[in-house]
């Protein structure tokens, strides 16, 4: 894990100030004074980089957009409300009415609800693949197809995409590849990838701590010369192409979402994903060696686990080609009915019984009668949730202690 030593430098260098106060100020206000109007009306054009208003930017959310793009390598980033809010602005930022999305893997739920239900009400249609059916996902391709995307690791089912095979798929294409990077952030770099956007709840993992509810997107330069955000099907694009070159996929997002649908990050939100950004680089690569560990003591015990690091999963070989710092602190325990698994998370003395992943503490939820409850069978069975499917993401404990935890909720 020597390879995040360089964020550790970065992190902590980038949040910090070297003069006055050390910790970045909060500027908690939701509008600014221009002072003139000819300042009004450079800050609206765009000529005057100061603060609009709230819902459009806040300065300690500008200074998390910032750390976010260098981390992914983009030209720049926008902070949401919630993760499912940056979702939604690296979508809808690029949609309209007809036109369709290709979605990937097994998905969140709140993802599939928000393709399968609330964009279908708006007529725009998304048409679901395993991640392996890269041929069905070549032919589904038409011309209304405006966004590919996909998670980096499939939560719950931990199923782990090609990205780059996928990604070729895309830019031959000339289609917008978004990734869903929320549980693997410095494991994997999508946009080095070949994706367009990157998503992330900070809620989780970067946060770290259940403190702060937030979400970024971050997004890639519109290059010089040909550009598939300059063709025909993104035709939209082009008046902020040239007003803001290789910038324009911001000013897209922040006017045909951010301003109009109000996904916006709270300032103290920010400031707390601040705080738990310093300290990533120290807690994934500890999380990412438990789950191996753990997952490995649980199978040889027995006990039925789902995670990409065993030999018995389908993705074994792409996970140690193309997943050599981990795939996050997930993995799945199919105890075969609900009774069971209730049983199970009932008896864990060190699970958190939430809906949350990546905290400092280890958490547990039984995924068919939680966030999935409201899906039919079929669903249910594309996105790998069975009756006795428990979702598991470790936190910073020991993990033998986790071990033992478990060895003994599963004999009870």
């Amino acid at each position: 894990m020597n390879n995040f030593e360089k964020y550790c430098t970065q992190f902590v260098q980038a949040v910090g100030n070297k003069e006055g106060a050390i910790s970045p100020a909060i500027t908690s206000s939701a509008s600014f004074g221009y002072g003139d109007a000819e300042t009004a009306e450079g800050i609206f054009n765009g000529s005057v980089k100061k603060p609009l208003y709230s819902r459009m930017g806040n300065p300690i959310t500008s200074r998390l957009e910032a750390i976010m793009a260098q981390m992914d390598k983009g030209v720049g980033a926008v902070a949401t409300s919630s993760g499912m809010g940056a979702t939604t602005l690296a979508t809808i930022s690029l949609l309209s009415a007809g036109d369709e999305i290709i979605s990937i893997g097994g998905l969140f739920g709140g993802t599939y609800a928000l393709f399968n239900e609330t964009l279908q009400r708006f007529a725009i249609k998304t048409t679901f693949f395993d991640v392996d059916e890269l041929a069905k996902i070549q032919n589904a391709i038409t011309e209304n197809t405006k966004i590919i995307f996909l998670e980096s690791v499939g939560n719950p089912n931990m199923r782990l995409p090609d990205i780059k095979a996928i990604a070729d798929i895309a830019n031959k294409a000339g289609i917008a590849l978004i990734v869903d990077n929320t549980v693997t952030p410095l494991s994997i770099s999508p946009l080095e990838l070949g994706a367009d956007i990157v998503v992330y709840s900070t809620t989780k993992i970067i946060t770290g701590n259940a403190s702060a509810l937030g979400g970024c997107a971050v997004f890639r330069a519109i290059k010089e010369g040909e550009d598939k955000f300059k063709s025909n099907r993104y035709s939209f694009l082009a008046k902020f192409i040239k007003g803001a070159g290789k910038m324009a996929l911001i000013p897209n997002a922040k006017k045909r979402a951010l301003r109009d649908l109000g996904m916006s990050a709270n300032a103290n939100a920010s400031y707390q994903t601040l705080l738990g950004l310093e300290t990533l680089p120290l807690r994934l690569p500890r999380i990412v060696q438990s789950v191996e560990t753990i997952v490995k003591a649980l199978d040889e015990a027995g006990i039925n686990i789902n995670h990409p690091s065993l030999t018995s999963h389908p993705h074994h070989e792409r996970y140690k080609s193309d997943f050599s710092n981990g795939c996050g602190m997930l993995f799945t325990i199919d105890m075969e009915s609900t009774e069971k698994a209730y049983k199970f998370i009932n008896t864990t003395k060190l699970a958190t019984i939430t809906a949350n992943i990546g905290d400092s503490r280890t958490l547990a939820l039984h995924m068919a009668s939680t966030i999935y409850s409201d899906f039919d069978i079929e669903t249910r069975k594309f996105l790998g949730i069975s009756d006795g499917l428990i979702r598991i993401s470790i936190g910073l404990e020991s993990p033998q202690d986790i071990i033992d935890d478990f060895l003994n909720a599963a004999k009870q």
